[in-house]
């Protein structure tokens, strides 16, 4: 049997006819109409004040950690179970991270413990909204409100996901998503950053556009441009915007499928919930997720180990996420240590990611079902 690879990008619809347009126009850098077009397409379906379309989610993340002037001796809160870059956007500004708990439910940061690490040097909240579920957004903008600090959304996973029917990145003052190659939506590297205040829109045009008033001399508002704050080089090519334009064009149905095989994992791997094997993924009611990553929960460490061997026997690629970031090498540097983060510690070392991808059918799907309970009932 052919091999199922972990993920598969997909072009879905015009992509190429786009991408060779933008090559024929004779401008090929940044900011151009492809990337307009873009942003304007995810402003109008989730009600964004402003996007600007970012090479990657980690200069989205960068970015907004330089309109929170997020600066050395500050300190900013997020789970420890995420992304590199979550933490790095801050480390740069001199910040210190300051790791909390996640829930065992949702693998988000756990909401109730976040008031006890809020100190006078706590600048901003972050809210990652892990395999596209929503974080408790009402408790965090409460606790936001309640201690004058900013709240960023790490939604690198959660393009069309919602939390109380509102989508997720529009709730802290910028949310930050990701076009990689893994995601729902793809550009091989690629990103927005949703700019959901006022207060933040003129600085975050200066900041995109590495530091100038490049954007007002476009408008006709000066006569050139010049450098006039800190920014950074963080748009993409109009080669990438060609590309995520033919993929925002067809979200719809690349989300309608993608449901589809999530739901055929989940309903198929329900007796071995039930019967003890596994904990499939668990999620509010009120929390509509999109469908971006399928996730179990073995036993323990040893147990995942041999689930991963065994998939890679049948030819399946299955994985394991992240290292949290507390107990990484960069994380001892920080002053954190094992054991201080019992759940992140303990989801980590059991899960494992199963194959999610436009171009996987419903066969395969089963396939892989088949194999995980194989592995647990012989």
């Amino acid at each position: 049997m052919p091999r199922i690879p972990f993920n598969k990008p997909s072009t879905v619809g015009k992509e190429n006819e786009y991408v060779a347009e933008a090559i024929a126009s004779g401008q090929i850098a940044g900011s151009g109409p492809f990337a307009a077009w873009c942003q304007q397409l995810l402003e109008q379906r989730y009600s964004i004040q402003k996007v600007l379309l970012t090479h990657s989610c980690t200069a989205a993340l960068e970015m907004a950690a330089l309109l929170c002037e997020v600066e050395t001796g500050d300190e900013v809160i997020m789970p420890s179970y995420t992304f590199v870059s979550t933490a790095n956007a801050f480390v740069l500004r001199g910040a210190q991270p300051c790791f909390v708990d996640i829930r065992p439910d949702t693998l988000n940061i756990d909401e109730k413990l976040i008031e006890d690490a809020i100190n006078e040097r706590t600048k901003v909240i972050v809210a990652v909204h892990y395999a596209g579920v929503g974080c408790e957004m009402d408790e965090i903008m409460r606790l936001a409100d309640k201690y004058d600090l900013y709240v960023i959304e790490d939604a690198a996973q959660a393009l069309d996901a919602k939390y109380r029917g509102r989508p997720l990145g529009t709730f802290g003052q910028l949310g930050c998503f990701s076009f990689h190659e893994t995601k729902n939506l793809v550009s091989g590297e690629g990103g927005a950053l949703a700019v959901n205040c006022a207060e933040f829109a003129d600085a975050a045009d200066i900041i995109h556009q590495k530091g100038t008033n490049r954007k007002q001399f476009l408008r006709g508002e000066v006569d050139k441009y010049t450098w006039v704050g800190v920014g950074s080089s963080c748009a993409p090519s109009e080669i990438t915007a060609a590309f995520l334009y033919g993929q925002l064009q067809q979200q719809d149905a690349v989300q309608a499928a993608r449901m589809k095989l999530w739901c055929t994992y989940h309903q198929a791997l329900a007796d071995l919930e039930q019967a003890g094997c596994l904990v499939r993924p668990h999620w509010p009611e009120y929390c509509c997720h999109n469908a971006h990553i399928y996730y179990i929960l073995a036993a323990d460490f040893p147990e995942r180990q041999a689930l991963i061997e065994h998939l890679a026997e049948h030819d399946i690629a299955a994985t394991f996420h992240y290292v949290p970031l507390h107990t990484s090498p960069m994380g001892l540097k920080l002053g954190y240590q094992s054991g201080q983060l019992p759940v992140t510690e303990d989801v980590s070392q059991r899960i494992v990611r199963l194959p999610l991808y436009f171009e996987l059918t419903e066969a395969e799907v089963l396939r892989v079902v088949e194999a995980v309970r194989e592995f647990y009932q012989g």
